[in-house]
């Protein structure tokens, strides 16, 4: 905010496109509009949490006492309330904020009432921070919320599900707290704040590219409210009967969404008729655009909803894969997840192409605005799955009979569809807003025609379709280690905490939230400091061609691992749930489960980290760009290459620092965890190492039966001689109990 202040306070924008001096105050403009647009995203993120997290509760009380459809109301409520939240913040906070950089500009008004075309374009200008503010917070919330959500469920799934083969949610679990914590932080706030940055940037985008004209300003303001209006209509219609099929269920959701959109497209005629004029051609060209948006929307969430839902056969193919093994889940997620990205290029392309023939790149941004219009609802039924989610959890937690978490199970089978559609919708709506703002950083920055064959550009277009693979590598990594981190916290304490096992002790879950908390906050500065920084040194040190080329490789390439990543992630998770709800493959505890589990663990950073946080890297570098655009507006290539040397040194030392106190002391996830002989499981007799790390040699494991065969399982006996434990390098023979080797003494 203070770069902001300094920079348009030194080298203010107004004035620039007419010779004119520019206006002192611009820097005040900016960094009031950077503030603004931060603390109302946060805010947002803020009471969707804690609507969210009182919502978990009546969900699971309602699963128990009421059934399956009062149960999807209250959970859907409840992530109705983050949905109205964001758009109305959002478009209070852009409107608002509008019309406070149109007060004290030395223009004239109008007979009409409208302020003249260089007010306009100059309050435009400003709103630019307001988006750079919104996205800053979104960053934050998405990448830092993403990296505490995994690196908790990871954890838990890994030593509770498959080294100590508890339930999922056990409250004997140290980590199930933090994961659930974490699908607060990341899923409904971390999702939140993504679209409230889509939503208010694709409303800056087409009015930037309105070009002063006030009524083509005016229209996605008013398309905006609209949607929010037609939302309201959609809530209502949302509903279900107990005993609902998961097709059922998807039906009951899409019903509101559906519902919005005729109401947008009913409210839409009336407002372009009002400000174009009934005859006016150019109107009801924006109108077809404002329709295909929407059309594209329930488009690219359908085809979502086909590669993640368990009812269609990508799914049901991951879970027949499992049978072979794990590496065929991994193998046939991989491929399902690439095959995904076909259907909604196929759908953006079209969009693009069509709206540019009715309206060129407004047009564009119009879809943009369209597609966003239902964001209320469309909001709604992606934070359900949360809500949904951790009310499964808090009836594990409280013991409440199999019936109710049987039914929430189902509300989180459906979940899990809702939030992949959610995220195909967030990816779809980034990109066209994305598209739009680099038609707007176009505009601003002076350019006209940018050839992809100048080198100076296609250099830029290698260098930002990298971005993103980077982006989601950093992210992939730090889920790593920090999910390493809670492994090594939650064997700890199922070693050290006598009871904990058996149910009798209380697990520490405060330190596993700690560790996820220190871990999200430590693991997000690099992604962000490259994020922020790497549009600054391409524009600086360049110039806007080769950032234009940038911000164009980083959009395609960073839409296709989004989608891949994220329909890969989704479809690993309802892998999982197709056995677990509807028996496939023998159920839960067969081979073919547990090979669907670790499919689905590594499918949580794919869906609910890296490639979501994609979204936010695209929007982030597209929204800076346009807040810079005035300053590097007619510059040559490499004319003031010095500028550049400043982010790229920032970018240096950052990412030194990063590596000398967070990346350089890395934890061995390998090493034991003490010396002291730990207590086996429950229903067992004797002492064994729990986990896989390799066992000290003061461990014994006793109870071995008198002459086992070289295949044979050790199981506890009264009467048998002792065994040592091995490392793996010491095994001989096929000897083993548990995941650790051992060899008759």
């Amino acid at each position: 905010c203070a770069i902001l202040v300094i920079i348009y306070s030194v080298d203010p924008p107004t004035g620039k496109y007419d010779g004119k001096d520019g206006d002192r105050f611009d820097g005040i403009r900016a960094g009031s509009c950077f503030l603004a647009g931060a603390i109302l995203s946060a805010l947002a993120g803020w009471a969707g949490m804690s609507v969210a997290t009182d919502a978990n509760v009546r969900t699971t009380q309602a699963a128990d006492k009421q059934g399956l459809s009062v149960a999807l109301r209250v959970a859907f409520t409840g992530g109705a309330v983050m949905g109205f939240t964001v758009v109305g913040l959002g478009l209070l906070g852009v409107s608002l904020f509008f019309y406070l950089m149109t007060i004290n500009r030395d223009t004239v008004t109008l007979d009409d009432g409208w302020t003249n075309t260089g007010t306009l374009v100059a309050a435009v200008d400003s709103l630019a921070s307001f988006g750079f503010g919104a996205s800053s917070i979104a960053l934050f919330a998405r990448v830092a919320g993403g990296i505490y959500t995994k690196a908790a469920d990871v954890g838990a799934d890994l030593v509770g599900k498959v080294e100590m083969d508890i339930p999922e949610d056990d409250p004997r679990n140290p980590a199930v707290i933090a994961d659930n914590v974490g699908d607060n932080v990341g899923d409904v706030a971390g999702m939140g704040a993504d679209l409230f940055e889509s939503f208010v940037g694709s409303i800056i985008a087409a009015a930037t590219l309105a070009d002063g004209d006030a009524v083509k300003i005016a229209l996605p303001f008013w398309i905006a409210g609209a949607g929010i209006v037609a939302s309201v209509f959609g809530f209502f219609a949302v509903g279900t009967k107990d005993g609902a099929s998961q097709r059922q269920l998807l039906f009951a959701l899409h019903k509101g969404v559906i519902l919005s959109s005729i109401f947008v497209l009913g409210f839409s005629a009336i407002i372009v008729s009002q400000l174009f004029g009934h005859d006016d051609k150019e109107g009801w060209k924006l109108f077809a655009c404002i329709a295909i948006g929407l059309l594209a929307g329930i488009l690219i969430g359908q085809a979502t909803e086909y590669y993640t839902s368990y009812s269609f056969w990508p799914v049901q193919s991951i879970t027949q894969a499992g049978i072979t093994g794990p590496a065929t889940v991994i193998i046939q997620g991989l491929g399902i997840g690439m095959v995904s990205c076909v259907g909604p290029v196929l759908i953006i392309v079209a969009t693009i192409l069509g709206c540019n023939a009715l309206s060129g790149q407004y047009g564009i941004s119009m879809a943009a605005v369209g597609m966003l219009s239902t964001l209320g609802v469309t909001l709604a039924t992606d934070a359900y799955g949360p809500i949904a989610d951790n009310a499964g959890g808090i009836a594990e937690m409280a013991q409440l009979e199999e019936r109710v978490r049987d039914t929430t199970d189902a509300l989180d089978a459906l979940g899990n569809t809702t939030a992949a559609t959610g995220k195909g919708f967030a990816i779809g709506s980034a990109v066209l807003t994305s598209l739009s703002l680099l038609a707007a950083f176009k505009d601003k920055a002076g350019l006209t025609i940018v050839d992809i064959g100048d080198p100076v550009v296609l250099s830029g277009a290698l260098f930002g379709a990298m971005l993103p693979f980077l982006f989601a590598a950093l992210t992939m990594l730090s889920v790593q280690k920090a999910a390493g981190a809670i492994i090594i916290e939650v064997r700890r304490q199922f070693a050290q905490i006598e009871g904990l096992r058996e149910g009798t002790a209380e697990a520490d879950s405060d330190k596993c939230v700690a560790i996820s908390t220190q871990s999200s906050v430590e693991e997000m500065i690099l992604p962000g400091v490259y994020a922020v920084l790497s549009p600054l040194i391409t524009g600086l040190l360049i110039g806007p061609k080769c950032l234009t080329g940038m911000l164009g490789g980083s959009i395609a390439s960073g839409m296709m691992l989004a989608i891949m990543m994220a329909n890969a992630g989704g479809a690993w998770d309802n892998s999982k749930k197709y056995i677990e709800i509807e028996g496939a493959c023998g159920g839960k505890g067969t081979i073919t489960h547990k090979a669907c589990v670790v499919g689905d663990t590594v499918g949580d950073p794919f869906k609910d980290t890296s490639g979501p946080a994609l979204n936010i890297l695209i929007k982030l570098m597209s929204m800076i760009s346009l807040t810079i655009a005035p300053i590097i507006r007619g510059w040559e290539d490499w004319q003031y290459w010095y500028w550049g040397l400043l982010p790229i040194g920032l970018c240096f030392i950052a990412t030194v620092l990063v590596w000398h106190f967070y990346w350089k002391n890395t934890q061995d996830i390998t090493a034991p965890i003490d010396d002291d002989v730990v207590k086996a499981p429950a229903g067992t007799e004797g002492e064994k190492l729990l986990g896989a790390a390799p066992a000290p040699d003061t461990v014994k494991v006793v109870d071995a039966p008198e002459e086992p065969d070289d295949d044979a399982v050790v199981e506890a006996a009264d009467d048998a001689p002792e065994a040592e434990v091995l490392d793996a390098a010491d095994v001989k023979g096929d000897v083993e109990t548990g995941a650790v080797a051992v060899k008759e003494e």
